[in-house]
């Protein structure tokens, strides 16, 4: 494996760390994934921007201890790494329904590993189509 399959492979993990997280209502895992020395910013589907890791953290406990059960999918990942920094491309579904979400994971490359400094989710105007699907989770 050369050293950005390698790399890519370490921010897929990270990546899905978040959707294991967030399918385990795990706020400490949540809590672990995100950057504690670079800047983070949240932007939920229909809310506002939220900057600062105390602010979207507290955003993440809130979704994680209050919402229905239901498994979040991340759909056909594509992963760009550039340097310390990594973005993964992907698309949310939840549970057997089609993805509607278009998503932007960033990671930054700390001390221990990648860690997430933002996500961005939003609706699309149509579902994906039902094909074959890479599923990280």
């Amino acid at each position: 494996m050369t050293a950005e399959n390698e790399t890519a492979s370490a921010v897929l993990a990270a990546n899905a760390r978040f959707y294991r997280a967030f399918n385990e209502r795990d706020s400490a895992a949540m809590g672990e994934l995100w950057a504690t020395r670079s800047p983070v910013a949240c932007l939920h589907p229909g809310e506002s921007l939220l900057v600062g890791r105390q602010l979207v953290l507290r955003r993440w406990h809130q979704i994680l201890v209050s919402r229905p059960a239901f498994t979040l999918r991340c759909d056909r990942p594509i992963v760009q790494v550039f340097g310390p920094t990594a973005i993964v491309y992907c698309y949310e579904g939840g549970n057997d329904e089609l993805a509607h979400l278009a998503v932007t994971n960033v990671f930054v490359h700390e001390a221990d590993g990648w860690h997430m400094v933002h996500h961005h989710a939003g609706p699309m105007a149509h579902p994906l189509p039902d094909l074959p699907a890479k599923n990280l989770n």
